[in-house]
């Protein structure tokens, strides 16, 4: 469930933090006083586009944040999060936080982790489910028809079996056209492929080669200059009569004389025969090493033509050699097939014609058991409306959807896994017992859901476990529109409003739709 929404710099909203409650939430309010600015602001942290008309004047940035419940929540929701490297739920909390500023910049959040809007959209469509005035006249989709049968009938394993075939069949006909080419293209297709692995195998790639490689040429290529610095450093060290060796020898004579007029500088002549022996080691290294500087233009030639063949296969093939590798092995892969056409067609027509038999049988299964289920979802969806049944493209009236839908999601309370369900102002054009009948359902649905409902009738705000109302107020001089939690005794008041005005009659009616919800 949805615990707690934050928003700040969203239209009429300042700051603004919103604690729900589980079962049936109901936002009330004057037209124009901020209520479906809860939709839009749960909308951004579900990964909508963000409307940057939407931005408080004079802010410069908006943010929205959603606390979510997920203790019950049945969706693969940890395996998603880890695979895509987003940091785990705590407690069984997830934070889902979105911003945008007016210069464009567009940032989103889980459980603190940076991360894309399709990703937050994934995720929505585990966590909400949200109704417009207009999404029931979706019920008139043959597709969305579909998907409410199999909810109701639990088919969503047998559909996605049957997908997963089609699919599959889906690849062995992509597999099939690459083979079934006329013989020009053919014998073009062989020699390229031909071509392409030849190239990649003679090369004998070592994938961590480059590094090495590219070391070497570096050094070959400089080697004049790193040979004249070697000899130049040997001879500052004892090649010359100013050399630091022999400068060190006359030191070293200095110091015995010292020590011997005052023995008490011992650890002078110490360090001294440290200082001349560690020149000594340095003057030896530096002569191993110009030993080893070769100056051989043939090998720098060789490393030179190396670097240029492996640049050469990473422009063709891909911008790593493990890449490179990769081609050639699916070049390879394609090549061996081609080569054997007649064979691989053959194959592929078999697997063809067996997927054939397998997606026949999976789909006659499934119509069979979703005609099975026409009846009785018919049958349970008659017992929520309690009205002659007629084709949907027959019903005219916006309100008479409305209840159709209503009447579906309270049949399919019980399989729908989404914990959360909002009506914007479904029941629009509804009123009398119509609208006794709409609250009466969502507070049913709201005992396996989570509900938020946004309406203008006192009979459905009535049936609330909680109830909001949005209203607007002057500080400072400027508009802001605020949501708060009603108590037990306001609420009478507010249905009052609702049905006509602080009124004696209307207080009488408020209290007694109170009494019978």
């Amino acid at each position: 469930m949805l615990t707690t929404l934050r928003i700040k710099n969203l239209a009429l909203v300042a700051d603004l933090s919103v604690d729900l409650q589980p079962g049936l939430n109901v936002i009330t309010g004057e037209t124009g006083a901020g209520k479906s600015i809860l939709i839009g602001a749960l909308n951004l942290i579900l990964g909508e586009r963000a409307d940057r008309t939407l931005l408080r004047s004079g802010a410069d940035a908006c943010t929205v944040e959603g606390v979510f419940d997920l203790r019950r929540l049945p969706a693969p929701l940890p395996a998603f999060l880890d695979a895509n490297g987003l940091e785990p739920c705590e407690e069984g909390q997830l934070v889902l936080k979105r911003s945008f500023t007016s210069a464009g910049a567009n940032r989103q959040f889980v459980n603190g982790s940076p991360t894309t809007l399709q990703t937050l959209s994934s995720i929505g469509e585990w966590l909400v489910d949200i109704h417009g005035p207009h999404d029931h006249q979706s019920l008139l989709h043959a597709p969305r028809q579909l998907a409410i049968l199999d909810a109701f009938g639990g088919l969503q394993p047998a559909r996605e079996s049957f997908s997963a075939l089609a699919r599959r069949r889906l690849a062995l006909e992509a597999e099939k056209t690459e083979l079934v080419v006329d013989e020009k293209t053919y014998a073009q297709q062989l020699d390229l492929l031909r071509h392409q692995v030849r190239e990649i195998a003679d090369a004998r790639l070592q994938p961590d080669e480059e590094a090495g490689l590219e070391e070497d040429y570096r050094r070959a290529s400089n080697a004049a200059r790193l040979l004249e610095l070697g000899q130049a450093a040997a001879g500052l060290l004892g090649e010359e009569e100013t050399a630091l060796l022999n400068q060190a020898g006359a030191l070293g004579r200095l110091l015995h004389e010292l020590h011997r007029i005052d023995p008490g500088v011992a650890s002078l002549m110490s360090l001294h025969e440290q200082a001349v022996a560690a020149l000594g080691e340095l003057q030896g290294e530096l002569a191993r090493y110009t030993e080893r500087v070769e100056l051989d233009p043939a090998r720098l030639r060789a490393l030179e033509e190396r670097l240029n063949l492996l640049h050469a296969l990473k422009r063709k093939y891909g911008p790593a050699l493990t890449e490179v590798s990769a081609f050639g092995d699916e070049a390879r892969r394609k090549l061996q097939a081609l080569e054997q056409r007649d064979e691989e067609l053959a194959r592929l027509n078999a697997a063809l014609a067996a997927l054939d038999l397998e997606l026949a049988a999976a789909g006659r299964e499934l119509s069979e058991r979703r005609r099975k289920l026409v009846p009785q979802l018919n049958k349970a969806v008659m017992k929520q409306l309690g009205a002659p049944s007629h084709p949907l493209r027959a019903i005219a009236s916006s309100g008479e959807m409305a209840r159709v839908m209503l009447a579906l999601k309270t049949v399919l309370a019980a399989e729908d896994e989404i914990p959360v369900l909002v009506f914007d102002e479904v029941d629009a054009n509804v009123g009398g017992e119509t609208a006794q009948a709409v609250g009466e359902k969502m507070r049913q649905i709201s005992r396996q859901r989570q509900v938020l409902c946004i309406t203008h009738l006192a009979p459905v705000a009535a049936h609330a476990d909680a109830h909001y109302v949005a209203a607007k107020q002057l500080r400072s001089g400027r508009t802001i529109s605020e949501i708060r939690l009603l108590a037990p005794e306001e609420r009478v008041e507010e249905l009052a409003r609702m049905l006509g005005g602080a009124t004696t009659a209307a207080r009488k009616h408020a209290e007694a739709l109170l009494a019978i919800s």
